[in-house]
């Protein structure tokens, strides 16, 4: 004959583990309400805080060293920095409000004008570009351009230093311009051979040059200052932001000043933390000047604005 074996839970285990599970689950939704209050609370923060975009250049130098020697700190403003690798997403960020200022150059600035967002140029900055090409591709001159590929942004000074460069050579064939807005990406295609020639600033500018990639074009040579730090009207118009800004440009002077004096080597690690640039490329950076918060020369700006609307 076949026997069942029954097991009997005495009551109070069960209403133990009910007790357990009850406990658990007060205690995730506990965590969760924590967590909710958290995020809550980070986002408050970061609302109320001077945020600032900026991209893995040279130009961005003094408010990574201002972020990492708390100097931000020390003039009371909570600012954050909005990393990004190309100014075009800057742009978004600038469009939608969500940062207050970026660090970019002034043929992009004067699109986002004509779109509608009023900026001020506060800081013109020392930004500048070489056209470098391919050096398996053996161009050596402007006109050797003809049906080859250039790496650069629409409706930005890469664009117009473009057109310069073909309207002062005149290749015997059309030059494709080829919009690569990630400043890595566009050094990571000259390095795997998949572009002819791109635009270049620093440090990615020296990177490219120590693998003998030669150099066709320099900005510098045209007598533009195109770089740009901008910042929203509207956000100058708040008399909290404003105050925040005139201790941002406190900290950034500060920046200029301690770069200057000490030189960019010692700051190796912020280019190396900021920059993704390795211990070869910073040693053979050029000597750069870093100058307190001033307005662009007029000339640039106009230069900047009919290069827009041509």
């Amino acid at each position: 004959m076949r026997k069942t074996l029954r097991v009997f839970t005495p009551i109070y285990i069960l209403l133990a583990l009910a007790g357990v599970f009850a406990a658990c689950d007060d205690t995730y939704n506990e965590k969760q309400m924590a967590t909710r209050k958290q995020r809550a609370e980070l986002r408050r923060l970061d609302s109320l805080a001077f945020k600032i975009g900026t991209t893995p250049t040279m130009d961005c130098l003094p408010v990574f060293v201002a972020n990492e020697k708390g100097f931000f700190e020390k003039e009371g403003v909570d600012v954050r920095l909005r990393l990004r690798n190309s100014h075009l997403d800057l742009d978004t960020l600038l469009r939608g409000g969500w940062i207050e200022g970026a660090f970019t150059e002034m043929v992009r600035a004067e699109r986002i004008v004509d779109n509608g967002v009023k900026l001020r140029y506060v800081a013109a900055t020392n930004s500048y570009w070489q056209l470098v090409s391919n050096r398996n591709m053996r161009i050596r001159k402007l006109d050797q351009l003809s049906d080859k590929m250039v790496a650069m942004t629409r409706f930005s000074a890469t664009d117009y230093l473009t057109t310069l460069a073909v309207d002062s050579a005149k290749p015997k064939n059309a030059v494709y311009r080829i919009q690569i807005n990630d400043v890595k990406i566009r050094l990571r295609m000259l390095y795997n051979n998949e572009i002819d020639a791109v635009w270049l600033t620093e440090p990615q500018l020296t990177a490219a040059k120590l693998y003998k990639n030669p150099v066709l074009m320099d900005s510098r040579k045209k007598n533009l200052n195109l770089g740009v730090l901008a910042v929203s009207e509207k956000a100058l118009a708040d008399k909290n932001r404003s105050r925040q800004y005139a201790a941002f440009i406190k900290a950034y002077n500060a920046a200029c000043d301690s770069i200057n004096k000490y030189g960019i080597a010692s700051y190796a690690h912020v280019i190396s933390k900021y920059m993704g640039a390795d211990e070869k490329t910073i040693k053979a950076l050029p000597k750069i000047t870093y100058t307190h918060a001033k307005a662009p020369r007029e000339k640039d700006i106009e230069v900047a604005r009919k290069a827009y609307k041509n």
